[in-house]
């Protein structure tokens, strides 16, 4: 398969993994809203459906450096973007199900790197990007994010500590609103941008568009409306391990926690860092506990950094895997197989996961349900 038919497959299949990304990390923005009862549920992920396709528009700067700055676009292929985008796409649906927020970014970023290394050897992939906007940003934005939440939660406790629980929580909670919000805009500003990069590389390929070319106003559009459509399915089961699983978080929490998320997302927007989001909520989560004393769940921290040391890796392998099946099966026949493998894979753990949110994981039903109490019965800190 090649030409128009394998270039539209790749299109589509760039638009799965933006959905994809869109339900796994709807999580960033509002599971802190959702703990705290600032925001229902269904409303959340709404108001952050509608505001990441809004920051889709406003910056295209990770997406240049997706399509630009991780791989040598002479060894990209039509072949190579969809195998890795079969990488990203696998990884995502395998953290979603367990239930763990690891980074979209990455494993798109891993699985596109594992399928240049097949196609074109080490030389392939331009390492020294990869150091400066992928790995180093890795590290230092969870940590920055988390070290911003503590001092933030912790002023926040020490300024409000003259007043009441009740009527503090209530506050925080209207603020919460507006954080969340920031949040949500500028998760757009950078994941929604992946995706255009990635199509952007496959238009480059395919010959559609000169390599110097920028991002069509059609591929904005599609890219932004199919992570806004995921955001709004929502992904419940890593919303519970952010807004329940690390720490318990009240209001005053949550408001600093998402203002440090989402200037730390910005300000990597605005140098076209493609940033784990992931990663920055939960290092922001983690210091809103640190930040008010309070006990930190560090078994399930724990877990969460594992998956985040081997989400690249991981993706990486699953993309190479990909190439590797297109390579053997030369033509529509390898093409034919790695996608029906993707579907298989996807269409597995899709129902796998029913199956345990009818037993014992319907987070959706179980929060959506629930009548927000008064605000008054907040306790303080």
């Amino acid at each position: 398969m090649d030409g128009l038919p394998l270039l539209v497959l790749v299109v589509v299949t760039a638009l799965a993994f933006d959905f994809t990304n869109g339900f796994h990390d709807t999580a960033n923005a509002m599971a802190t809203s959702i703990a705290t009862k600032a925001l229902r549920p269904k409303a959340a992920v709404l108001l952050s459906a509608v505001l990441n396709v809004v920051g889709a528009f406003l910056s295209l700067a990770v997406a240049a450096t997706i399509a630009t700055g991780i791989v040598d676009q002479d060894a990209v292929t039509l072949s190579v973007v969809f195998a890795g985008l079969c990488g990203g796409i696998i990884w995502n649906l395998v953290t979603w199900y367990l239930g763990l927020p690891s980074s979209s970014s990455h494993a798109i970023i891993g699985g596109l790197i594992g399928s240049v290394i097949v196609a074109a050897g080490m030389e392939g992939v331009l390492w020294t990007g990869v150091l400066s906007k992928v790995v180093i940003p890795a590290f230092i934005a969870p940590v920055a994010a988390g070290l911003v939440a503590t001092v933030g939660t912790w002023l926040v406790y020490r300024i409000t500590r003259g007043v009441p629980g009740g009527k503090r929580s209530t506050e925080f909670r209207w603020g919460q609103i507006g954080s969340a919000s920031l949040v949500s805009l500028a998760h757009g500003t950078n994941d929604a941008q992946k995706t255009m990069g990635i199509v952007l590389l496959a238009l480059i390929a395919g010959g559609e568009l000169p390599a110097d070319a920028g991002v069509p106003t059609w591929v904005i559009i599609a890219c932004a409306g199919a992570i806004g459509l995921g955001t709004y399915l929502g992904g419940w089961r890593v919303i519970r391990t952010l807004g329940k699983g690390l720490v318990d978080i009240e209001p005053p929490q949550g408001l600093a926690a998402e203002t440090s998320s989402a200037t730390v997302i910005l300000v990597s927007s605005h140098f076209g860092y493609p940033l784990s989001t992931t990663h920055v909520a939960s290092g922001s989560i983690l210091g809103s506990g640190v930040g008010r004393r309070t006990q930190v769940r560090w078994g399930v921290a724990r877990r969460m950094v594992v998956a985040w040391l081997v989400t690249l890796p991981a993706a990486a392998v699953v993309g190479a895997a990909a190439e590797g099946i297109q390579h053997v099966l030369d033509g529509a026949l390898g093409t034919i197989v790695v996608l029906a493998l993707l579907v298989g894979a996807s269409a597995g753990l899709w129902l796998a996961a029913r199956r345990s949110a009818v037993t014992h994981d319907n987070v959706n039903d179980e929060w959506a349900d629930e009548p927000a109490p008064a605000p008054t019965t907040a306790h303080a800190a």
